[in-house]
Parts: structure tokens; C-alpha cells; sequence
């Protein structure tokens, strides 16, 4: 970092793990908070391509209050979802989503909690 001369653009979803030092030689940290639900909302429709096969069971009012993730980690999830159904030979259903969601919990450590999975919540213990 001391030598480069140019600009460098880093992103985290976990700044609490980045180091004391190494952050003091950073001139310049700019944070993005994680969407609030009404603008995850937003992401989980827009993120599913309206020419992709969709069940009508997708709740994306409970997914958008339930899972507080950055709007990467839900296109992980609905990415995943879409390969799930697939494998499937099925539309994208709410269980696609939600077993995509248990993996993307699982790449970023987040524990998967009855509390966020509510009812869906016996989908992932198998």
C-alpha cells in the first residue's frame, strides 16, 4: 500500500476484520450501510429476470424483512436458487430460494436461525 502510487478501491462486508495498521494507511474509507427492507424489497424483485420461470410462491415481502444481507449476497442467493430449480427441472420456487439463502448464510458465517427463517426454517435442517 505504502508504494502504490495510483488509487486503490477495496470493498468488505466485514471492515471490523480489517487490520488496525492497515487501515491507517488508507486515506480515504467510504461505508455503505446495508439496505433498509423497503430497498431489499427492491432488489430481491428486480434482481429475478422477468423471463425467468417463477413460482407464484416467492414471498418477497418475507424475504425482504427477514434476511438483512446486502444486495449481493441476494443475488448469490437467487443465482443459486435458479441453478437449484434446474437441477430440479422446476420454476424458481420459494424452497429453491430459501436452500440458496442457507448457503449464502453459510459462505458469509451468518448462522441460520429459526427467527429469520420463521416458518421455512424446516426447509434447511435436512
Amino acid at each position: 500500500m505504502e508504494e502504490n502510487e495510483g488509487i486503490v478501491i477495496m470493498a468488505t462486508n466485514l471492515s471490523q476484520n480489517i487490520d488496525d495498521a492497515f487501515l491507517r494507511r488508507m486515506h480515504f474509507t467510504v461505508e455503505f450501510p446495508f439496505p433498509e427492507e423497503e430497498y431489499r424489497y427492491k432488489i430481491w424483485r428486480s434482481l429475478i429476470p422477468k423471463e425467468a420461470p417463477i413460482s407464484d410462491d416467492i414471498e418477497f415481502e418475507f424475504l425482504a424483512k427477514r434476511f438483512k444481507l446486502a444486495g449481493g449476497n441476494i443475488k448469490n442467493i437467487i443465482v443459486n436458487a435458479a441453478f437449484l430449480a434446474a437441477e430440479d427441472s422446476e420454476n424458481i420456487g420459494m424452497e429453491h430460494v430459501i436452500k440458496a439463502a442457507k448457503r449464502e448464510f453459510q459462505k458469509i458465517g451468518k448462522v441460520c436461525s429459526q427467527s429469520e427463517f420463521g416458518k421455512y426454517y424446516e426447509v434447511i435442517k435436512t
